[in-house]
């Protein structure tokens, strides 16, 4: 079921109807979906899958300006792509602000167009709804956070494209267990124990 979803999500991808269907997903099915962007998405993609309540987690390539990019031509910087991971999940097992503080917890946000050894604008971190009604929820926890620190560089916005990135990208670390992850151990035993607040 997971392949046919993601392959139909593909498609409309190529479309540009994305956000449509992430919309009428959530109404359909009581599920949800929000987009992260924390540095390079194999990692984050890792953690998120980890969480109870996550159905999907999906490496790709958030808002910029060009159709269907590929992860060279977003590595180039010249796209205004960010490394993003969708997560869909069910609001009844957890939900967004556990999510939201998890994503905060593998982060610095007060770098720009970076984290960790990661360096570019593809690592920019965002938070990008494709739901207006998610809204509040990040704009309000990301005020809690804003507070902690002196500087705060995390996108905040609506989602306006998202294009699946390449298969040899996606489940990256379970296919390369001693790949690159700039996210400690710890952050993956915590998702695992995540729960709904």
């Amino acid at each position: 079921m997971k392949r046919i979803l993601a392959t139909l999500m593909t498609i409309l991808a190529l479309s540009g109807a994305l956000p449509l269907l992430a919309i009428a997903q959530e109404e359909y099915t009581q599920m949800k979906t929000i987009y992260f962007a924390g540095g390079c998405f194999w990692g984050l993609e890792k953690l998120m899958s980890l969480v109870p309540g996550v159905q999907d987690a999906q490496s790709g390539y958030a808002n910029g300006h060009k159709d269907n990019p590929t992860y060279e031509e977003v590595c180039r910087g010249d796209t205004g792509h960010r490394e993003a991971v969708r997560v869909t999940f069910d609001p009844a097992v957890i939900g967004l602000n556990d999510l939201t503080r998890l994503f905060y917890s593998v982060i610095d946000p007060t770098v720009r167009d970076r984290q960790a050894h990661d360096i570019g604008s593809q690592y920019q971190t965002g938070i990008y709804w494709a739901n207006e009604s998610d809204s509040e929820t990040v704009l309000a926890y990301a005020e809690h956070e804003r507070g902690k620190h002196s500087a705060f560089h995390v996108e905040l916005g609506p989602l306006t494209a998202f294009w699946p990135a390449e298969d040899y990208h996606q489940d990256y670390l379970d296919k390369n267990p001693m790949g690159y992850c700039h996210i400690g151990l710890d952050a993956f035993d915590r998702a695992r124990a995540l729960t709904r607040e």
